[in-house]
């Protein structure tokens, strides 16, 4: 890791995605080949098993995920996306409004840090290119374990840092010089997209993270690498006591 990359604060992140909400879409897509969809729905190869299951996706952003989830598989009965980006929100409940499921999905402005779910309410929660944006990840980490029933699953897409140093080279020099600055022309927000990266480098990789998993209380997490590790699939599960 480059020492010159400082961890950048997460205070009211949440704003500055409100503020990149009209354009957010169409940077993912270009700044990834569209592969932040193939990784969403590679994502859904980890649900768990069962029928008329509940999902919770949290920093659900413009509903991304939610979306994914609800067209690899039919096992979900109801599905609540949250997060704290009111005008993000708003862009996917237009997006999900005009899917066949739509009656199925509630999205609400509301924060991972504090759930407003009861306790043992979801089968299944995710999230996808967030949790390293959250003040607290060992609280977030809680509250994900909170609402889950027993035996219920935590899914986590994030962006990681690669292994090999060949393509860790290659990604962290895209990561600081290309991803700023396409982001920043089609958003004129380039500061959003230095975070973006900054907090890309900055969060804890791999078994680091799963070891904060643990810490929260998960059981047997494991990582999923996508990609050449680019991105990764955390899981874990909650116990059945």
């Amino acid at each position: 890791m480059d020492s010159k990359i400082q961890e950048p604060s997460r205070k009211e992140i949440w704003k500055m995605f409100d503020q990149i909400s009209s354009t957010y879409d169409c940077v993912n897509r270009v700044m990834t080949l569209g592969l932040d969809q193939h990784w969403r729905k590679t994502m859904c190869r980890f649900l768990p098993q069962g029928d008329r299951l509940k999902l919770l996706d949290c920093a659900t952003g413009t509903g991304d995920q939610i979306i994914a989830v609800m067209e690899q598989s039919d096992r979900f009965s109801q599905a609540v996306g949250i997060d704290l980006a009111e005008n993000m929100v708003a862009i996917g409940v237009q997006k999900i409004a005009k899917k066949p499921y739509a009656s199925s999905v509630d999205m609400k402005v509301a924060s991972a840090l504090e759930i407003p779910f009861p306790d043992n309410t979801f089968d299944c929660v995710t999230i996808s290119f967030g949790i390293r944006n959250v003040t607290d990840v060992i609280l977030a980490l809680k509250e994900f374990l909170r609402v889950l029933k027993p035996k219920g699953r935590l899914l986590i897409l994030e962006g990681t840092v690669p292994r090999n140093p060949f393509i860790k080279a290659f990604h962290l020099f895209y990561l600081r010089h290309f991803l700023p600055r396409i982001g920043g022309l089609i958003s004129r927000k380039q500061s959003a997209y230095r975070y973006l990266n900054e907090t890309i480098e900055t969060f804890p990789n791999g078994e680091r993270f799963l070891q904060l998993m643990q810490t929260a209380g998960f059981c047997d997490p494991c990582a999923h690498p996508l990609t050449g590790g680019i991105t990764t699939v955390y899981q874990g599960e909650k116990g059945d006591g």
